[in-house]
């Protein structure tokens, strides 16, 4: 009986971060709820703008609307199940959708440097080299880039998902809002050193080579960008904003995150930690589409052009 009792409960995970806030919680689920449809609807709705306009079909506009996509599915690897547990009394999930939601938000994860990584590349052809700019990015070049950032990174988390599940649970109780990757390693009670140097180099390969290259393709634009006119630094400025606001702010997100996992931050206080540790994931997808949004312009005449009209002709219609 007790054998049984203890297979059972190997089934599913307990998530012990959440606070009891007693009726608090509908305030709470209604700020996400909030912030959940404000995500979904920023970023669909720039989505549609890239795609129903053939002038945004450039090799930036598309890296973008993968950063936009990407934005809506780490962001529904989250939200729904958030709400979920914010009403809920016992905040359990079982194996199986724990280890799905590692994968969604991991491969986000590695998404978002990744497509980072290739929009500063993008770039840097356009400002450093751009007479051979349309030579080297073609929109078959734009495709395959944006479909090998993908398939990498659901390849390389297929990996880290099999690994996981060979494992010999011992212990169900993480430490965390939602399912983590090193979190559920840590409860483990078998070899675990296989998955700890996957996972190191798993870092290296979806966070440390993408800064390199970010950071060495925005070293050679600053180099162009000094030796140029007043114009074109104001021009190369205006465009790789955003990208580097939206670099440090995820970076900044995610090194907390992998920080929280791997040390103790008992010394820091419960509701920091579940602040720093949903920063990442939920500033981001909220962040990116109205920064975007408002820094370019092509982008903001599409949107009043398509979303205005439609609503004017709308009023004349019920005229």
């Amino acid at each position: 009986m007790m054998i049984n009792s203890t297979l059972s409960s190997l089934s599913y995970f307990i998530l012990g971060a959440y606070l009891h806030v007693g009726n608090l919680r509908y305030f709470y689920f209604l700020i996400t709820a909030l912030l959940y449809i404000v995500i979904v609807a920023v970023n669909t709705s720039l989505i549609v703008v890239i795609c129903m306009n053939r002038s945004l079909h450039e090799p930036m506009y598309l890296f973008l609307c993968s950063l936009f996509v990407n934005e809506l599915y780490g962001s529904t690897g989250l939200f729904p199940f958030l709400l979920l547990q914010i009403l809920s009394d016992i905040h359990t999930v079982s194996a199986p959708f724990c280890f799905l939601q590692i994968f969604c938000l991991y491969t986000y994860g590695s998404i978002e440097f990744s497509n980072l990584a290739i929009m500063s590349y993008d770039r840097y052809l356009a400002i450093c080299c751009p007479l051979q700019y349309n030579t080297h990015m073609t929109l078959n070049k734009v495709f395959i880039l944006i479909f090998g950032v993908w398939l990498y990174s659901f390849v390389k988390f297929l990996m880290t998902l099999s690994l996981n599940i060979r494992l010999t649970q011992c212990r169900n109780i993480i430490n965390s809002l939602y399912c983590q990757n090193y979190l559920v390693v840590k409860l483990a009670c078998s070899d675990t050193r296989l998955n700890d140097i996957y996972g190191l180099v798993g870092i290296v390969f979806s966070v440390v080579i993408p800064l390199l290259l970010i950071f060495c393709s925005y070293i050679k634009i600053l180099k162009v960008c000094f030796a140029a006119s007043k114009q074109t630094r104001q021009k190369a400025v205006s465009t790789c904003t955003p990208q580097l606001v939206s670099l440090l702010n995820f970076s900044f997100g995610s090194s907390f995150e992998m920080i929280q996992s791997r040390f103790d931050m008992t010394g820091v206080p419960s509701v920091l930690r579940i602040f720093l540790s949903l920063y990442f994931l939920t500033i981001q997808p909220l962040l990116n589409p109205i920064m975007y949004g408002m820094q370019m312009s092509k982008i903001r005449r599409t949107f009043k052009h398509l979303f205005c009209f439609k609503l004017f002709t709308g009023q004349i219609d019920t005229m």
